[in-house]
């Protein structure tokens, strides 16, 4: 059921229909038990993982989450008001779960994305709202040491793939626990899934290169396998994001497009449920574009398209 990835620390894969289909939650020995990070998607797949751990007798202290995607906290609240389990948010993630409970974020998602010219959205998605409605145990807060099992941990606000993203580094094993912030073989979705226009990717940017700050010997991802190297891989990923950027403002360069004409011509599917992370990549990589003056947009009809300069 686990697999062990270093002294003290297990990784249990935990498996569920849609999405990724997996997440890496991984739990860290303390003598109260064990500090789980991340937990899977609200899911009888993954509860059925989780009910096979707890009746094995396997002591769960504390949920602590790297960010509020649906497959990271989706069972964070059964954890709590099931099986009484504390859990610990950051307070950026603690005004995801807010924002998350009081709007409808799949309408603002629908909207957004036909702004930018798709067209074939499901005007009605599965409502996930009450997976963020509950009351963390504690909060943390970026720059601070928190305890994960028996050791400090520093706390790094790390926003791009989520805007409440968080890594834990403990410095004396120049570990990090990196969540969705950089995977070993996949580029991370960089989107807006709150259905808000915003700058991921500039964030990115800036949380790529504040890692650098930290060296780190072994990084466990919320997804695949680790990261030995993960200097090489920050580096990858920051030239495969110039190698896009570049592709997006050769397709704009002669002609006015929307993102999702952008998107089609770079990846070479119109069926946006199946290329919604590809748009969303698209999309924020033209927004990045516009706020360097790169590229301008001209919205007609409700429909934006962009332009280079």
């Amino acid at each position: 059921m686990f697999v062990t990835v270093t002294e003290g620390i297990h990784k249990l894969v935990v498996k569920f229909p849609k999405g990724m289909g997996e997440i890496n939650s991984y739990l860290i020995k303390g003598a109260h038990g064990y500090t789980v990070i991340d937990t899977g998607t609200n899911s009888k797949e993954a509860k059925g993982t989780w009910n096979d751990v707890l009746d094995k007798g396997i002591p769960i202290e504390k949920i602590v989450l790297t960010h509020t995607h649906q497959d990271h906290i989706g069972l964070a609240k059964w954890f709590q008001q099931v099986h009484e389990i504390p859990v610990y948010v950051s307070d950026y993630s603690y005004q995801e779960m807010k924002c998350r409970r009081e709007t409808n974020t799949k309408k603002k998602l629908a909207c957004l994305v036909r702004k930018h010219g798709v067209s074939n959205f499901p005007e009605k998605s599965e409502n996930e709202s009450d997976i963020y409605n509950f009351e963390p145990n504690g909060i943390f807060t970026k720059d601070e040491n928190i305890k994960l099992g028996d050791e400090k941990y520093e706390t790094i606000w790390t926003p791009g793939h989520a805007w409440d993203h968080f890594c834990f580094y403990q410095r004396n094993k120049q570990l990090m626990i990196i969540g969705d912030h950089i995977l070993k073989d996949v580029s991370p979705v960089i989107g807006l899934w709150t259905g808000e226009e915003a700058n991921p990717l500039k964030e990115y940017f800036n949380s790529l290169f504040l890692l650098t700050n930290y060296p780190t010997t072994i990084a466990l991802p919320g997804h695949g396998d680790p990261i030995y190297h993960l200097s090489d891989r920050i580096e990858e990923l920051r030239k495969r994001h110039v190698t896009r950027l570049k592709q997006v403002f050769a397709s704009v360069k002669d002609e006015a497009k929307t993102a999702h004409q952008v998107c089609y011509e770079i990846y070479g599917t119109t069926n946006i449920i199946l290329i919604l992370s590809s748009f969303m990549a698209t999309l924020t990589r033209l927004l990045y574009l516009e706020s360097m003056d790169k590229v301008r947009r001209e919205e007609v009809d409700g429909k934006v398209t962009f332009k280079a300069i």
